[in-house]
């Protein structure tokens, strides 16, 4: 039978024992869903969305880590494994719709609508969440021990921030975009073979439902260790692993097939 252990200390990982029957539910969900968006990816070469798939590894990993620390509250590697890969999956998925978002702009020929070049949109917001990946991963691994566990949730924080400040931006780009191509259309636009309507509805649903859980996560890093949201385990599932699956899924469902390079037939490299 499971037990709450310690580590050397008497400090306390866990505030819970992790539930065995809820962590097996998402590692099948998860794994479900990164092998048909991989699937998916490999058919039709969109090779952007590699980083998608590596973040639906990252949270397939994440809660095999959980299912490990059921029985092993007492040992650090499994807390920090699913600890690291939770939090840092949905970095992931940002990169691939941030290039997303660029090839769409790019697709219909509207550049000139985008408040940002749409090769500098890619590069900047990728920069951001590469930023906020490496504060976030790094400050993981200090919260497995009682004595950096404050610094490490503080550092946590500000690497949330920093990817909820850059979703904050990309919203504002995308919503502008989109604002200025309905008032002036290109003809690429106008096309009825060109389905960017429905890629960027995509993305609006994407983005706020990884909006909304980097900001759960934010409240729940900044109330601390004894905070309510890390002392009841229910918090991570509906705030954060049931969003991170509807993104998957949404995503499948309106898979960007169009803005692949050969369908595309752009001069430009698309990077």
């Amino acid at each position: 039978m499971a037990i709450l252990e310690p580590i050397r200390g008497g400090y306390y990982l866990w505030k819970y024992i992790p539930s065995l029957a809820a962590a097996i539910i998402f590692i099948l969900v998860f794994l479900v869903m990164t092998a048909l968006i991989s699937q998916r990816m490999f058919r039709t070469k969109t090779w952007f969305c590699v980083p998608f798939a590596i973040g639906g590894l990252f949270e397939f990993a994440g809660y095999c880590a959980r299912v490990s620390a059921h029985s092993k509250t007492g040992k650090i590697i499994p807390y920090a494994v699913q600890n690291v890969f939770i939090l840092l999956g949905p970095a992931l998925f940002a990169v691939s719709i941030y290039m997303c978002l660029s090839r769409i702009i790019r697709g219909i020929r509207a550049d000139h609508h985008s408040l940002i070049q749409p090769r500098k949109l890619t590069r900047t917001f990728v920069t951001g969440d590469v930023l906020s990946f490496v504060v976030q991963g790094g400050a993981a691994g200090l919260m497995v021990t009682g004595k950096n566990a404050k610094i490490g949730e503080g550092i946590v924080v500000a690497g949330l921030l920093v990817q909820t400040i850059m979703f904050g931006l990309f919203a504002v780009t995308a919503v502008v975009f989109n604002r200025r191509i309905r008032h002036s259309p290109t003809t690429e636009s106008s096309s009825s073979s060109v389905p960017w309507q429905k890629s960027m509805r995509m993305l609006y649903i994407v983005s706020a439902l990884i909006m909304a859980r980097s900001l759960f996560r934010v409240v729940e890093y900044a109330m601390g260790n004894d905070g309510y949201p890390l002392m009841n385990e229910w918090t991570l599932y509906i705030f954060d692993s049931v969003p991170m699956f509807a993104v998957m899924v949404v995503y499948y469902l309106w898979y960007p097939f169009w803005i692949a390079p050969q369908k595309l037939e752009v001069a430009i490299p698309l990077v």
